[in-house]
């Protein structure tokens, strides 16, 4: 995104004086050609393949055939697999095997986008890295080793531990905080060893590269020219390539006359960039966004550039070659150097300069995080409900070839939109609409795999009624509902229904506790909300029976409750007087609710078990952004700049209050006018009952509406408490891990730049409380003042930038947002080890499925939920994954390379094969209890599947077996202090046992009997 823009603002720098490396030796530097090609961003997918990346692909694999010096990375696997699926001739195919063959084509990354560090849930990251990783294994037998993360807008802790978990030697980033690059130039330290992981430590540490002021892109101010350099194909066109072949900008021809000028102003950005390094060994980045598309003219001009230098490397104290990304590592890991130790400490926020804080993309086209999210959470129910059919009716009528289709399209829609330009919102409205499209495509593939699994026969002998019609009043309806996690459950669904009183039965006839009232959006419709118990991976079937008229008699309602609703009167702000005395309670078994009847304003909470009373005070808030570039520093899809605090975004509240004994529900409405009569934000606190699990009442559910916003607001959800945390906030990265987040005073753009991106969790603390508040989207949170919790949920901006309305990324979003937040409010003792399993359920909540009504009650088959055996996991490890994956590769590397050279590849997928990974959610410490060590037998806890036959552990990815995995050593100043070499790891018995050490994320491949 945008680099090109980047390396022509900072070319211009005129070198510094000094040197690298031993005195009289030449600068060997590498030069990488690239091509970084947004999968997204301004264009879509469809429109960049006919634009450029399809050509960029055919026209390098014929160049690099035509000279044995050239190479090439290729980065992004979406572009590639549609070029090789769709475009690429048998000779293109051929001609790829042997450039891999021989080493002169590179895949770094290899996933199937660059996705973004901090938007992006941990779950998504490993799933797009797989995704492309199974491809490139399958079809190559070849296994990424490096990273080349050039364009993510801040550098997430949690994503080199990742890269080290799928086995590679180095990480590359680039984008840093402007003020901390020039400090890292200025003293070598662009170069460290990252330990990601305050508990893994040097076990998953990885030698990381950040890229110096040019970043990725050639720096192309050339002084003999008005054109820019060292791109000799130009700029890309759309919507088509130019029929002549001739593009914009295309830069002055290697020639005679243009040579020595060409090689002086490279050789001296070459010697300035060695300044910064400590090796004598420099990444010279040849390409930028959408280049190599013409590689002909490109390599040509370039080819004789490098050979000229070359011979006269004497003259010019510099020798260039043509490298992959990992002969520029393997160069540096031969120096011998030791190296730096940097712990597990982000690169977040980033700032370009001192208005252009890079925090509003966090909360930027939040209806597409949710979405992205929500299938996300959709995919992992599907693939763990598959997996158990798969194992128990491995010759069900539910087809394995339709369901794998099914899954790997949503799985292709749910990586893609994990793009640095996808999920941050920071596209063009039209690529903002093929994600939205391509992730409702795939859930509703997925819905229909469900629906196949839950209602057709198990075996072909069996038979099913032909299902009704459905009507919108029929008097009984079916759900079932299916527990994703591998942990026993209870809680409460919401299914809207047309009848105001209904009564619940499970599968086996037995009246269920459930809550019916008035549905809050819409007058017609009806809330019910329906105790569920459920174990791990199991689902069960309800059916509701609906009454024309409400039922006064125990015998007949069971345990239906019917809520009552009260209403409160409007409060405009102007009329505050006294508060505080009009308090009127809400109450569970956890907390202690004060409601202000003089302002309709939450006034504080109790916590019941350590009977501590926190002050707090809820609402919405607005920063006022400006448009104009004139007067002053603009917000956009990237950038959030103000110069002024919050306001407040309401002039008057209402608020309702539904008691019930399930749930009681607060629904608080704000008016931006006192006159006004449709509010502008809505927020509706659900507070639970206990029932069985204690747990249940500790969740505070807040589901809000935001919206549409006026032009050049920023509205956050503002949470004001007398918690003394010193304007300090904890944010997790990526829903991984926990950072300390200590609010830091700037000379300018100090409210933008102490936002921080919440995936799942951010908290406040003193001494005595913790305030927890968790997310199933990703959000902008901060604590602006003591004891303040603000969550950015919405933007909609405009600003006449002729650079964001050129590429239409002005985020002029009118949509209306509905996040969820869930608040635990307690002492850290209480609820320092709830958060981290709570952040789980409410991102992978129960998937509720309403199907037809049919003719007979319920059919016999044997797969019945109630029946199922659960799989459950201790109560610190949680099943990330638990699916079939279908990858055709032999899990033998030598068996999988021989199929490949003897042409076998695309041989029927594995079915056996399930995909299983386990992640511990504490850190070291974190808990006395759970932060633990935690043996488990793998026979005993996936016995409710099946008998399992065989375990082998993986990589991350899937692609290593894991006693095959090397990774290269890094010496580190520190190295006295390593508490574990980096390969090691505690292996799988022949019981079938494993242990697994905090924050450790362990793959397996299982197959059952």
């Amino acid at each position: 995104m945008w680099g090109l823009a980047f390396a022509l603002t900072l070319a211009s720098c005129s070198p510094l004086s000094g040197n690298s490396g031993n005195a009289g030796v030449p600068v060997h530097t590498f030069v990488v050609p690239h091509s970084h090609m947004d999968v997204g961003w301004v264009y879509t997918v469809q429109e960049s393949m006919h634009a450029y990346a399809a050509n960029v692909y055919s026209t390098v694999v014929e160049e690099l055939s035509r000279a044995k010096q050239r190479k090439f990375i290729a980065v992004e696997q979406e572009f590639f697999r549609l070029w090789w699926d769709s475009v690429a001739t048998d000779q293109h195919k051929k001609l790829v095997r042997q450039l891999l063959q021989e080493r002169r084509l590179e895949f770094v990354i290899g996933g199937q986008v660059m996705h973004d560090e901090a938007v992006t849930d941990v779950d998504d990251a490993i799933l797009q890295l797989t995704e492309g990783h199974g491809f490139l294994y399958e079809t190559f037998g070849i296994r990424p080793r490096f990273s080349w993360h050039v364009d993510p807008f801040g550098a997430s802790a949690t994503t080199p531990v990742l890269f080290a978990l799928a086995g590679f030697h180095a990480h590359l980033i680039s984008r840093v905080d402007y003020d901390l690059k020039n400090e890292m130039q200025n003293n070598k330290r662009l170069q460290f060893v990252w330990r990601g992981s305050s508990s893994l430590g040097a076990k998953q540490e990885i030698f990381t590269h950040t890229m110096d002021q040019f970043s990725y892109c050639t720096p192309s101010y050339i002084p003999f020219s008005n054109r820019s350099g060292f791109y000799w194909n130009g700029v890309a066109l759309f919507p088509d390539p130019p029929k002549d072949g001739i593009y914009p900008n295309m830069s002055l021809l290697v020639t005679p006359k243009t040579l020595e000028a060409y090689a002086q102003t490279m050789v001296d950005n070459i010697k300035q960039r060695a300044q910064w390094f400590r090796t004598g060994h420099v990444l010279w980045p040849w390409g930028c966004d959408k280049q190599f598309y013409n590689a002909s003219v490109q390599f040509s001009n370039m080819d004789v550039l490098l050979d000229y230098i070359n011979r006269h490397s004497d003259k010019f104290g510099v020798t260039v070659q043509y490298a992959t990304l990992g002969d520029y590592f393997q160069a540096v890991h031969q120096s011998n150097f030791s190296w730096e130790v940097r712990r597990n400490r982000d690169f977040l926020p980033y700032s370009t300069e001192p208005f252009q804080a890079w925090t509003g993309f966090y909360a930027s086209r939040n209806v597409l995080k949710g979405v992205a999210r929500k299938a996300s959470s959709l995919l992992h129910a599907a693939e763990t409900l598959f997996a158990r059919y798969r194992v128990a009716y491995p010759e069900g009528p539910v087809h394995s070839d339709w369901a794998l289709q099914k899954l790997r399209a949503l799985s292709w829609a749910v990586s893609e939109v994990q793009h640095h330009d996808g999920i941050t919102g920071t596209e063009s409205p039209k690529v903002a609409d093929m994600y939205m499209q391509h992730l409702t495509q795939g859930m509703m593939g997925v819905e229909e795999l469900l629906a196949a699994i839950f209602l057709l026969p198990q075996s072909l002998s069996m038979t099913l009624s032909k299902p009704q019609p459905d009507t919108s009043r029929s008097l009984e309806q079916h759900v079932i509902i299916y527990n994703p996690l591998a942990w026993n459950i209870t809680t409460y669904v919401n299914v809207t229904v047309t009848f105001a009183m209904a009564t619940v039965f499970d599968e086996d006839g037995r009246v269920v506790p459930a809550q019916i009232q008035p549905c809050v959006s819409s007058t017609t419709e009806y809330d019910l909300f329906i105790l569920v118990e459920l174990g791990g991976l199991q689902f069960r079937k309800y059916i509701i029976k609906f009454l024309p008229l409400p039922c006064w008699d125990a015998d007949e309602c069971g345990w239906m409750h019917q809520a009552r609703m009260l209403k409160f009167e409007k409060r405009n702000v102007s009329q505050w007087k006294r508060t505080g005395r009009k308090l009127l309670p809400v109450v569970n078994d956890c907390y202690i609710l004060l409601f202000d009847q003089e302002t309709n304003l939450l006034h504080s909470i109790t916590d019941r078990n350590s009977n501590r009373k926190v002050s707090m005070r809820q609402d919405f808030w607005e920063y006022e952004s400006n448009g104009d570039v004139k007067k002053g520093p603009i917000s956009d899809n990237y950038i959030f700049s103000t110069s002024h605090s919050a306001v407040p975004a309401y002039k008057a509240v209402s608020m309702e209050i539904i008691t019930g004994k399930i749930i009681t529900e607060i629904r608080q409405y704000f008016y931006r006018q006192e006159s006004d009569e449709d509010y502008t934000y809505s927020v509706v606190t659900r507070v639970p009952e206990s029932f069985k699990d204690r747990l249940l009442c500790r969740r505070l559910e807040q589901s809000y509406t935001v919206g549409p916003l006026e032009l050049n607001r920023e509205a956050v959800f503002r949470t004001n408490t007398n918690l003394k945390n010193n304007r300090t906030i904890f944010t997790d990265n990526n829903g991984y891990q926990m950072l300390r987040r200590t609010f830091r005073t700037f000379n300018n753009n100090s409210i933008a730049r102490n936002f921080y991106p919440m995936v799942r969790a951010a908290y406040i603390e003193d001494d005595c409380s913790r305030l927890v508040v968790l997310s199933e989207r990703a959000h902008g949170v901060s604590s602006q003042q003591h004891g303040q919790v603000e969550v950015m949920l919405h933007r909609r901006l405009w600003n006449n930038q002729g650079w964001n309305l050129g590429y239409n990324l002005t985020l002029n979003d009118t949509s209306v947002v509905r996040p969820i937040l869930w608040t635990i409010l307690g002492s850290s003792s209480a609820i320092g080890s709830l958060y981290q399993r709570e952040a789980l359920e409410l991102q992978h909540r129960p998937v509720v499925m309403p199907i037809d009504k049919p003719q007979k009650p319920w059919r016999k088959e044997p797969w019945n939920g109630s029946t199922m055996q659960p799989v459950v996991l201790p109560a610190n490890l949680h099943m990330q994954t638990l699916s079939v994956p279908g990858w055709s590769y032999s899990s033998n590397h030598s068996v999988n390379r021989q199929n490949l050279d003897l042409g076998k590849q695309g041989s029927a997928p594995d079915l056996d094969r399930i995909l299983l990974r386990i992640t511990h959610l504490y850190e070291t410490g974190e808990d006395p209890v759970l932060s633990v060590p935690t043996t488990i037998n793998l026979r005993d806890v996936l016995q409710g599947m099946g008998e399992v036959k065989e375990v082998r552990e993986r990589s991350l990815t899937g692609t290593w077996d894991i006693s095959d995995l090397q990774r290269w050593k890094w010496q580190t100043k520190e190295d006295l202090d390593k508490k574990g070499d980096a390969t090691s790891f505690d292996i799988v018995t022949k019981d079938f046992n494993i242990t697994i050490s905090p924050k450790e994320i362990r793959t397996f491949f299982v197959y059952f009997k």
